[in-house]
């Protein structure tokens, strides 16, 4: 199965707090953190939810 690399670049400050709870959820809670995920439909829905506050690669 492929992967993803998600980095945060936006801080969740003064955001919604169901979209920083998605980045929890993702694994990342501080700025400039990287995880590699596994490409689901679910981690795809999360990563739509805060694309603004991240960068996706493919690994």
């Amino acid at each position: 199965m492929s992967t993803l690399k998600v980095t945060q670049i936006g801080s969740p400050i003064r955001r919604q707090p169901d979209q920083e709870a998605t980045l929890v959820g993702l694994g990342l809670n501080k700025m400039h953190r990287t995880r590699e995920l596994e490409d689901t439909p679910s981690v795809r829905g999360m990563i739509r939810k805060v694309s603004h506050l991240v960068k996706v690669e493919n690994a």
